[in-house]
């Protein structure tokens, strides 16, 4: 029967020395994966900013979180062939034949209708915060940063974002790589997934503002980080996830 395991508040710290090291032996193939995941990022939000559509390249970029864990699933594989002592390989990350059931078909489903919703959230904040459609992103970042309409609405976001995506976070952070690893229905690893939250909720708390720090700082980088983070944090995951559940 699987359980959850109790660590140390500074467990993240172990995972991401433990991801780091799994990621240098295979650098390769991780550095690839994260630039795929990084020029695929990139590209949309290039894409959004050219578009003169600034309000939906900040919000959009914010959700990136929400759909994370599916894009992972090669570095999960990854992670679980390095721990059996293997080297594993592109095409082994890329095609990962344990992922093609139906159970993770549904686990992506509900992260995509949660990003969905924090798009609607996101428009709905915006759209009661100024009467402007705010077309270039030196417009939205005057908008949100020297006015009181602006400053409302990055309040109200950022409370209404952090809690939706600490809800994704904790519906995730166990069951991705679960699912991958085990026979588990989706429902089933979701429940051990907030289980595993709730038993350890300072160390994931930590582990979740680690996330955020890293991402934010991919982000700032116009998601060229990602490069490097994307590989890390995934193979710091699996190494979370096996430390968790037993």
């Amino acid at each position: 029967m699987t359980g959850v395991n109790r660590v140390g508040v500074g467990a993240s710290l172990r995972w991401l020395s433990q991801g780091w090291r799994d990621m240098l032996r295979a650098p390769g193939p991780c550095l690839v994966y994260g630039a795929a995941v990084a020029a695929l990022s990139y590209g949309i939000w290039t894409s959004l900013i050219s578009s003169n559509l600034a309000f939906w390249a900040l919000s959009l970029s914010c959700g990136f979180v929400f759909l994370a864990p599916m894009l992972a699933m090669g570095l999960y594989e990854a992670g679980r062939r390095i721990g059996d002592g293997e080297r594993p390989t592109l095409r082994q990350m890329l095609f990962v034949h344990s992922a093609v059931r139906s159970d993770i078909f549904y686990f992506g489903l509900a992260l995509l209708l949660i990003y969905l919703l924090w798009g609607r959230i996101a428009q709905v904040v915006y759209g009661l915060s100024t009467y402007r459609l705010h077309k270039t992103v030196p417009d939205f970042i005057d908008f949100a940063i020297s006015t009181p309409d602006g400053h409302g609405m990055l309040i109200a976001g950022t409370v209404i974002g952090g809690v939706l995506a600490f809800f994704t976070f904790a519906l995730s952070v166990v069951s991705a790589p679960m699912l991958l690893d085990q026979k588990a229905n989706v429902f089933g690893a979701m429940f051990i997934s907030l289980r595993a939250v709730s038993v350890n909720l300072p160390a994931l708390l930590l582990w979740a503002f680690l996330i955020t720090m890293l991402l934010i700082a991919c982000a700032a980088s116009s998601w060229l980080g990602l490069i490097l983070v994307f590989p890390w944090l995934g193979l710091a995951s699996w190494r979370a996830y096996c430390d968790l559940v037993s």
